[in-house]
């Protein structure tokens, strides 16, 4: 891989890490809720799990959406509703002190498997493979999925510390209602691409 070329790539990974979608939304109310502290699992399951995702996607995934086309419109179908439940549960999360099971920070494992029915997460990592690794050679996979881990963790951690910022102004139970409601609706708005593509 050029120089050239490892400076798009690189380009891509923060312009795609650090843009508002799913992950970030999500980290952003789970810092606003829970604090950067009990954030982190999630933070490492998005950088981690997307990492994973890129070098299997790069291993022959992206040939089976190659070959079966419509697996990509039932993974589309399967994200939609995963993410509106999502939304759901953003929407009425209870505040992390009332001790609320609902009011809860996802997990290392869950933000790690969140990324397989992410649509933003397979147009990054679909978009990484076929414009920056067209050879598909291990190495330049590797050099992806790194790259995108080393510029994918700092990103989506913008994104915790800027929530965890708002919560000074979210100590009322009526604003961080409603700061749940507003990001429950953004991310059901970041679906829009997915269900009415250009």
């Amino acid at each position: 891989m050029t120089y050239d070329l490892i400076l798009a790539l690189a380009l891509f990974a923060f312009v795609s890490s650090i843009t508002p979608g799913p992950n970030n939304l999500m980290l952003m109310a789970s810092g606003a809720n829970f604090g950067f502290r009990r954030t982190i699992p999630h933070m490492l399951g998005v950088a981690l799990g997307f990492v994973f995702m890129v070098i299997l996607v790069g291993a022959g995934l992206i040939q089976i959406f190659d070959a079966f086309p419509v697996s990509y419109t039932g993974l589309k179908v399967v994200s939609v509703l995963y993410l509106l439940y999502l939304a759901w549960k953003i929407a009425n999360a209870g505040p992390a002190e009332t001790g609320d099971t609902k009011g809860r920070p996802m997990t290392f494992v869950q933000a790690a498997a969140f990324q397989w029915v992410n649509p933003k997460a397979w147009a990054m990592a679909l978009t990484s493979i076929s414009a920056y690794a067209p050879d598909q050679t291990i190495w330049a996979i590797l050099l992806v999925a790194a790259l995108f881990g080393a510029i994918n963790l700092p990103s989506v951690s913008s994104w915790t510390v800027l929530g965890q910022q708002m919560a000074r102004i979210l100590t009322n139970p009526r604003r961080l209602t409603l700061f749940n409601w507003v990001m429950a609706g953004l991310l059901v708005a970041s679906l829009y691409p997915v269900i009415w593509p250009t």
